[in-house]
């Protein structure tokens, strides 16, 4: 058959596009008289059907298709100027123009019933000059550009051959001319350029496209983030696109969309996938994550929905291998696990969403690792009989064991995915431990993929297991494998966070509720509120408690700058220095304000279970820094809300421990006996990660008396039908998989926060109420403020973990929510409460703060008072006017992280500038060299700050030069005295 092909040529374009559509769909190339009528219709007309097809599943053979093709009246489609309205991707019309006629959109099939004929997500792509060129461009060019156009279609916004003629320039210098051919015609906000001047650091890149009702797209980025999610290392950043659908807006002001409304605005976006310039992406997997921050901008949702790319025509991706090249969905899926396996829609996308976790991949070879299944430790009763509450009740929920040898190539201290330093600022973690001598650490909380099976949880280290092994409970697993599917999986070990060394431990507005319930008096949290805000006075003149408080906001303070000033031996009188620590203190006062007090004698803790079964029932085992304590402790999980979620339990020391852990440290260890797990006594707590708050405080425990536990009561009648998604056809996955994410993020539970609200309101009635014994109206009352109470946090409990349990969405009933609220939670309609909370917040609100710092003074330091050559002061004040203008103008942005973002952008530019690199370990300058320009910045800096009576405008230095101009005035002091005052 190929000599036979042979004998007919083809043009070079048609032939390249024949093969690739042969190697992807595995088709055989087509006979002599294929090709001899694809020669007759001429190249154009040729690729028009081959690019039709290339987008299509060839179900029986190519050679048919083909002709069939040929011989249809509606042939390929033509390119009309308008098709890729909307950044060359609005290809959802209900209509598409077939060589001048007229016809309906295959898109418009119900996934759920679609024609054997036509695969699911088949879309024709047009075609056009600039599309390809398009094409030829690496893809983070190309996504720029489609940026930069806005919603101007790409045809009329640029030229193919303006296109090709920034082919070779370097990222840098590509943005700066596509900014200037384009982006300043179409794009209205500044703070959307990508000012980036370190675009090949290696860093992650996140590609966003926002979709409006009316159908047109908007693509946004890319932009930096810090670390990678398991599917962007396994698929590469550029195949991985970030959706957001916007609600429906009446003039100004959005409107609450419902999910019906965005079934039919949204749905075809889930059936035909979306295209960026000649690519294909189509939904994948979604996420709820409820704690993300609200924003102003309506487009954004706490739910994160990622679509993939499933195919391309472009040439530039012609050249590279892909992992999801010619694979359906399902396969692409079943790739990371076989979530197929679970037995609803809603745990399916539940567990299928760890992919998304931000994570550190441990550098081991899965292949060479023994991963062993092993048992749960289940809960008996006094008579041996296994315990259940809707399913037998387990001691060990999340928790198994790795060796010592794979623990050792984990970093010891990551929080978050970010490993942490002795001054608590976070950085990127290696994958590798600092010494072979090091301790490993003890907890590991881990997702692990391996063989299609998804495993969640955290690893103990067990010095009694040979090399290479890890032991996972069969409670860790969340998708199982499925024997009768033979796709090779993506294996892998992703580290989410280790046990730490406990930070210093703050009680919270919960807590404190808890246990002044317990019968702690006022008078404790006055005396702590009391010395917290001494405290926060005493930052402009006491160097310890300005490091404290430095690094109680770090987040919020440029990445620990004023710790680091300090540390470095700048004086507290110095004028930016006291600017920030003027804000900060003001933070900490709305801090303490809000009950987040300083107790000393606690400690955050990961928990897990005893492996030794030493340990009886209400005994704990806690290894802190000198190793295992002994004593009475409290203990409580966040986010409890029961009366009995705090326990008072006994640490004992347990010998036989040593034997697994050695010398790591940082974990609390529960008991294996007994007829229910300590831990889910406590707010239904479990080991796959969860951190516990233990209390060796003195006065707490003597104060406290403890509760009856929690006993879980979930709602009646909460489970609804669910379909299993091995019963649905991978078309019908998609549809209804699509379907869910509609509805959870278009018609959210709002049961979480109005449950805790709720619990609030009436813990501050019970707080205040002072039942008389000869008053059973009083008695009456408070027993019905607990029985709603109760009530309250069944409700809750149950909503936190409703997404991944298939249940009906929760709602508070109307008789559960309070009339009014206590005047702390800041509500319109409130009272003034007399409890310790509403006390605490008084007490701020009473307490004469006074800002000592000398605001709007500026003045420099002695020791910079150098000579710096002109040449170095006239660059950085060309450099600062720069700078001027484009911050100004990033700060007109109404969207508070956009416009963070902008600023951090523009930040980072001045600093590669400084540098000559993203680093200054990076910088190939001298360091003689580094410290002029430094100190230039710094008199450029605050010259202009003095000048307009503006302490704040002193920031550019610190955050463009901070590093040298720190390092060159320590270099004068004497840092082990400094250290000593900070220290104590």
């Amino acid at each position: 058959m190929t000599n036979l092909a042979e004998n007919v040529p083809l043009p070079d374009s048609v032939e390249r596009l024949l093969e690739s559509i042969c190697k992807d769909q595995n088709q055989p190339l087509p006979d002599s008289h294929v090709r001899r009528q694809l020669a007759n219709i001429g190249e154009e007309s040729a690729l028009d059907i081959l690019t039709l097809i290339s987008h299509s599943r060839v179900r029986k053979s190519l050679s048919g298709f083909i002709v069939h093709m040929i011989n249809s009246p509606k042939k390929a489609p033509r390119r009309s100027p308008n098709a890729t309205r909307g950044s060359a991707t609005r290809i959802m019309d209900t209509q598409v123009t077939v060589s001048g006629a007229a016809t309906p959109s295959p898109m418009e099939e119900d996934p759920g019933t679609a024609s054997p004929s036509r695969a699911q997500g088949e879309a024709e792509l047009p075609t056009s000059p600039e599309l390809v060129a398009l094409g030829e461009l690496e893809f983070r060019k190309a996504f720029l550009l489609l940026s930069y156009i806005g919603g101007e279609s790409l045809e009329r916004a640029i030229t193919a051959d303006k296109i090709r003629s920034l082919k070779p320039l370097p990222m840098g210098k590509f943005e700066e001319e596509i900014w200037e051919a384009v982006g300043k015609k179409f794009v209205s906000d500044h703070h959307d350029r990508r000012l980036y001047h370190d675009w090949d650091s290696g860093k992650p890149f996140v590609y966003e496209c926002h979709i409006s009702p009316d159908g047109s797209l908007r693509f946004k980025g890319p932009f930096f983030q810090e670390v990678r999610t398991h599917l962007q290392k396994s698929l590469g950043d550029d195949n991985v696109l970030l959706v957001k659908f916007a609600e429906e807006r009446h003039g100004y002001k959005p409107n609450r969309t419902s999910f019906e409304e965005a079934y039919a605005l949204y749905s075809k976006f889930g059936r035909e996938g979306i295209h960026v310039g000649l690519r294909l992406y189509h939904f994948f997997v979604f996420k709820d994550g409820r704690k993300e921050e609200k924003k102003k901008d309506q487009t954004s949702s706490g739910v994160r929905c990622y679509f993939v790319r499933t195919k391309s025509c472009a040439s530039v991706d012609e050249r590279e291998s892909y992992i999801l090249r010619g694979k359906s969905i399902f396969e692409a899926r079943s790739l990371f696990m076989h979530a197929h396996t679970l037995p609803t829609l809603d745990k399916f996308m539940a567990r299928f969403s760890l992919i998304l976790s931000k994570t550190l991949t441990l550098d081991i070879d899965m292949g060479s690792v023994d991963v062993q299944e092993i048992g749960d430790v289940c809960c008996q009763d006094e008579n041996g009989e296994v315990s259940h509450n809707g399913k037998a009740q387990i001691h060990t929920d999340g928790t198994g064991f790795i060796s010592e040898d794979l623990a050792m190539l984990c970093p010891r201290h990551v929080f978050n995915t970010k490993a942490k330093n002795f001054m608590g600022k976070t950085t990127m973690a290696s994958t590798k431990m600092e010494s072979s001598t090091c301790e490993p650490p003890l907890l590991i909380q881990c997702r692990l993929f391996h063989m299609g099976c998804a495993m969640k949880g955290t690893l103990l280290i067990n010095k009694k297991l040979p090399p290479r092994t890890i032991q996972v409970r069969q409670s860790m697993i969340k998708a199982h494998t499925d024997p009768n599917l033979s796709i090779q999986s993506v294996n892998s070990m992703e580290v989410v966070a280790t046990s730490n060394k406990p930070q210093r431990c703050y009680l919270s507005r919960t807590l404190i509720a808890l246990l002044s319930y317990g019968g702690v008096p006022n008078e404790f949290f006055l005396d702590l509120l009391k010395s917290a805000m001494e405290n926060a006075y005493c930052v402009f003149t006491d160097k310890r408690a300005a490091f404290r408080v430095s690094l109680n906001h770090g987040e919020i303070d440029d990445e620990f700058n004023s710790a680091k000033m300090i540390q470095h031996g700048i004086p507290l009188d110095e004028p930016y220095l006291q600017y920030r620590l003027s804000v900060l203190a003001k933070e900490e006062m709305n801090s303490l304000r809000r009950g987040k007090l300083y107790i000393p004698n606690c400690y955050y803790l990961m928990g897990t279970a005893d492996p030794t079964g030493r340990l009886k029932k209400n005994q704990v085992c806690i290894i802190l820094e000198n190793g295992q304590i002994s004593g009475d402790v409290l203990v409580y999980r966040n986010p409890g809300l029961h009366f009995g979620d705090i326990h008072i339990l006994q640490a004992t020391y347990v010998k036989e421990l040593e034997s697994f852990v050695g010398h790591s440290k940082y974990a609390i260890f529960f008991p294996c006996v007994g007829p229910r797990s300590l831990a889910d006594e406590i707010g239904g707590g479990d080991f796959d990660g969860d951190m516990y708050w233990v209390s060796k405080n003195p006065q707490l425990l003597e104060y406290f008396k403890k509760s009856d536990p929690w006993i879980e009561n979930p709602p009646c009648n909460d489970v609804v039908d669910s379909k299993r998604p091995s019963a649905l056809s991978d078309d019908e996955l998609q549809h209804e998989l699509f379907k869910l994410f509609l509805g959870c993020r278009f018609q959210p539970s709002y049961a979480v926060g109005i449950a805790a609200e709720s619990w609030t309101a009436l813990m501050d009635r019970l707080l205040t109420l002072r039942v008389r014994d000869d008053c059973p109206k009083e008695k009456q009352e408070k027993e019905c403020v607990k029985e709603k109470m109760i009530k309250l946090i069944d409700l809750y409990y149950y909503a936190l973990d409703a997404p991944k349990k298939g249940g009906k969405k929760v709602e508070v009933p109307k008789y559960l929510k309070p009339e009014m609220y206590p005047h702390y939670m800041e509500k319109d309609n409130s009272y003034t409460s007399t409890s310790i909370l509403g006390l605490i917040y008084d007490e701020v609100d009473r307490y004469q703060y006074e800002d000592i710092s000398k605001k709007d003074i500026v003045t420099k330091l002695p020791c910079f008072d150098v000579e710096v050559p002109e040449n170095y002061l006239n660059m950085w004040r060309s450099y600062y006017d720069q700078y001027r203008s484009e911050m100004a103008a990033a700060l007109k942005c109404s969207d508070p992280t956009a416009k963070h973002m902008a600023a951090d952008d523009i930040y980072r530019k001045y600093k590669e500038i400084l540098y000559g690199a993203s680093e200054l370990d990076d910088s190939p300058k001298s360091r003689k060299l580094l410290k002029n320009e430094a100190l230039a910045v710094y008199h450029v800096t605050y010259d202009y700050a003095k000048s307009e009576n503006s302490v704040n405008k002193c920031c550019f230095a610190w955050k463009v030069a901070g590093s040298i101009l720190l390092d060159f005035y320590a270099s004068k002091q004497d840092l082990p005295t400094v250290w000593r005052e900070i220290c104590g």
